[in-house]
C-alpha cells in the first residue's frame, strides 16, 4: 500500500514497461512517436497504436491508475500525430470527447481533457492557432459500454451529447483517449455538426476492437444500471 501511494506522488518507473527513469522511459517515448495507424470511421480518424503492450500501460494509468503527469506527454504525442496528419488554413479546435460526470469524480480528473490541453499547447509551441475548447457536455444519462456491441454501443450514445458554446464554422479536431466502434466519436461529431461546426477528423491514444463474447445486444442495456452525467 504504501509503495503504490508513493508512486503516485514521486512515480520512479515508467508506466508503460516499469523501467526505471520517470513517467515514460526512452522506448516507450519512441513508441509514443511513431507514424500512428489509421482507423475506419467516417472523418478521418489517427490512433498512435494497438491497444496493447505498453501503449495499453499507459493509457490505462493515465485514466484510471492516477498517473496525471503522463498528460503531458500524451498530450505532445497526439500533437505530433496532428501535425504530421493534417495541414491547418485556420484555426482548430481540438475538442476532447467527454467523460461522464461519475467517472470524472471517481477519477478526480478528466483525463481527456488534460491530455486534450497539453496537445493543444504543443501545436501552439509549433505555430498553430490551436486551442482546447471543451464544449461538450453529457445531456442524459448513458450505460457502461464495456461489453456492448457496435450496434447497442450506437444506440447507447445517440443523443447523449450536448453543446454548451457557439462553434459555428469552427474547425475542429476530436480528441479521446481509446476507439473501438467510433461510437462515441460519432456522437460528438452529431453534437458538433448539429451546432455548425465543422469537425476535420479526430486523434486517439489507441485503437481497439470488440472482443469475442463482447456482443450484448441493444435490449440488454435495459439491465445496466445507467452512468449519469452532470
Amino acid at each position: 500500500m504504501f509503495g503504490t501511494l508513493l508512486e503516485l506522488v514521486l512515480p520512479s518507473r515508467c508506466a508503460g514497461c516499469r523501467a526505471p527513469g520517470g513517467e515514460v522511459c526512452a522506448g516507450c517515448a519512441g513508441r509514443l512517436a511513431g507514424p500512428g495507424v489509421a482507423v475506419a470511421w467516417g472523418p478521418p480518424v489517427w490512433a498512435l497504436g494497438a491497444y496493447e503492450g505498453a501503449l495499453r500501460a499507459l493509457v490505462l494509468a493515465h485514466k484510471e491508475r492516477g498517473r496525471a503527469g503522463l498528460s503531458v506527454p500524451l498530450g505532445r504525442a497526439l500533437a505530433g500525430l496532428v501535425a504530421a496528419r493534417w495541414s491547418p488554413s485556420g484555426p482548430v479546435l481540438l475538442v476532447p470527447v467527454p467523460s461522464s460526470g461519475r467517472a470524472v469524480r471517481r477519477r478526480g480528473r478528466d483525463a481527456t481533457l488534460l491530455m486534450a490541453r497539453a496537445a493543444s499547447a504543443a501545436l501552439r509551441e509549433h505555430g498553430w492557432a490551436a486551442r482546447c475548447a471543451p464544449v461538450l457536455r453529457q445531456r442524459r444519462g448513458t450505460f457502461d459500454q464495456a461489453g456492448l456491441g457496435a450496434a447497442a454501443r450506437r444506440a447507447n450514445l445517440a443523443g447523449a451529447l450536448r453543446v454548451t458554446r457557439p462553434v459555428a464554422r469552427a474547425a475542429v479536431l476530436l480528441v479521446d483517449d481509446v476507439v473501438t466502434t467510433g461510437a462515441s466519436l460519432s456522437e460528438a461529431r452529431r453534437a458538433l455538426r448539429e451546432a455548425g461546426a465543422v469537425v476535420e477528423g479526430a486523434v486517439v491514444l489507441a485503437r481497439t476492437e470488440i472482443r469475442q463474447g463482447q456482443q450484448l445486444s441493444i435490449n440488454k442495456l435495459m439491465l445496466w444500471k445507467p452512468t449519469y452525467g452532470p
